[in-house]
């Protein structure tokens, strides 16, 4: 049975509002006030102080003390230096997976590839994306360097609204599944650099479909969309 994807109202929250600020909806500059947000969502403001807290985390948003969060610009260069920090500690993880997995460690990522492939072929991006999750912690869990899994997660999830927005592009899932497997097989066979490199790959990969897909966007007038399906959106009732 796949895993059921559990949201809090301040996850819904911040991946609508990481959405909106990648498609260009919410230009930099926005003001994003709590109480209109919560009016907008139909949820207290708790859940919405929280989703901006993690939007500022992931350098999406500026807080400052008494004054309405604020839409930040993401420079190029910004973005650049973070995938690479990241293609770096990520390859890192995986080459040390392949010299110090442990049997059970290599049958759990194993079976995360497998779910990931019933997700890519039920097309289910969320769901996806929630597994692939769980597939990256399993290699910073696997390389047994605490400092390392530490970093390289915390830079992955700074950068997880770029990677999520990036499964939308056509063939996305595919590709990422086909990547995973190029990482799942060097580690399996114990091969340290070619782990490496195909994580190199991977996330090089990455970068480059979410710069696609920011294009894609803005060439297709993708803003005035997203502003008409979003500005409609409704977490839930609180």
């Amino acid at each position: 049975m796949p895993r059921a994807v559990k949201q809090t109202r301040a996850d819904a929250l911040r991946e609508t509002l990481a959405d909106e600020i990648i498609s260009g909806v919410l230009a930099p500059g926005a003001r994003l006030d709590e109480t209109g947000l919560a009016d907008r969502f139909k949820v207290s403001r708790t859940p919405v102080r929280e989703a901006l807290k993690q939007l500022a985390a992931a350098g999406l948003v500026s807080i400052q003390a008494h004054r309405a969060a604020e839409v930040v610009t993401i420079t190029t260069e910004r973005m650049s230096e973070m995938f690479e920090a990241r293609a770096e500690l990520e390859s890192l993880c995986a080459r040390l997976c392949a010299l110090r997995m442990t049997p059970l460690e290599r049958r759990r990522l194993e079976r995360l590839h497998q779910r990931c492939g019933d997700q890519v072929r039920s097309g289910d991006i969320e769901r996806y994306h929630a597994t692939n999750g769980d597939f990256h912690t399993a290699i910073y869990q696997g390389c047994h360097n605490s400092v390392l899994a530490e970093m390289a997660g915390g830079l992955r999830r700074r950068l997880s609204p770029f990677s999520r927005a990036q499964f939308r592009g056509p063939g996305r899932l595919a590709g990422s599944f086909g990547e995973h497997a190029a990482v799942v097989e060097a580690i399996l066979r114990g091969d340290a650099e070619e782990a490496y490199r195909a994580m190199h790959r991977h996330v090089a990969v990455v970068r480059q479909a979410f710069s696609d897909y920011a294009a894609g966007i803005a060439t297709q007038g993708g803003q005035t969309t997203r502003a008409s399906s979003l500005q409609t959106s409704s977490i839930g009732p609180e």
